[in-house]
């Protein structure tokens, strides 16, 4: 037997289909922790300091406050070994109710820029990378080189909300010196975590 719909009703319901997608996208149990380059991929580095031994210090850091906090939480790599890129995305793929935060270390050769900064590709992630980068700006006192678009593999290839978060600048000796230090490292993981906890909150 048709029944027609009010107008007004199907109008509602259409509302509900277009808005439930991007809310849906703020729940999530598990938060995919991709720390950048490893193994043979060394990442940037000045001296003996280098990128993928800050990023996995970091990580397994944040690692340890996500879980306390509750979350259920995946590593790409928790070792000193070298993890592709298509293989990082799959496994963030693997989950859904999940969030991707990708962490590195940045380089250049101007030696004088330094700052945090976070990156984010699709329109549903951009809201947690401003989320991370304002709670980690509290905890880290660094220069803001704020939120930004980026098309890195990773994240176009994250079929979840997916960012991806530079620490610092290992070619910067003033940023380096404090990177090098554990109490930076932590600080930074727990900033992270504090604005991975304010935007689930935010849903």
């Amino acid at each position: 037997m048709f029944c027609r719909i009010p107008k007004q009703f199907a109008l509602a319901a259409l509302a509900v289909v277009l808005v439930s997608p991007g809310a849906s996208a703020k729940y999530f149990s598990r938060v995919v922790i991709d720390p950048g380059h490893g193994g043979h991929d060394r990442g940037g580095r000045t001296g003996k300091v280098y990128e993928k031994h800050l990023a996995l210090d970091t990580a397994l850091r944040l690692e340890r406050y996500l879980e306390a906090s509750g979350y259920q939480v995946t590593m790409t790599r928790k070792s000193d070994t070298f993890v592709s890129l298509a293989r990082r995305a799959a496994i963030g793929n693997r989950y859904r109710k999940a969030i991707f935060v990708s962490l590195h270390y940045n380089y250049t050769w101007k030696r004088n820029v330094s700052g945090l900064e976070t990156f984010y590709y699709s329109s549903a992630s951009r809201g947690l990378a401003e989320a991370i980068h304002k709670n980690m700006l509290q905890r880290v006192r660094a220069a803001n080189r704020g939120v930004k678009f980026g098309r890195y593999y990773v994240l176009r290839a994250s079929q979840n909300p997916a960012v991806l978060v530079e620490c610092g600048f290992v070619s910067n000796s003033r940023e380096r010196t404090k990177m090098k230090k554990g109490s930076y490292r932590d600080a930074v993981a727990r900033g992270i975590a504090e604005g991975i906890a304010k935007y689930r909150r935010s849903w």
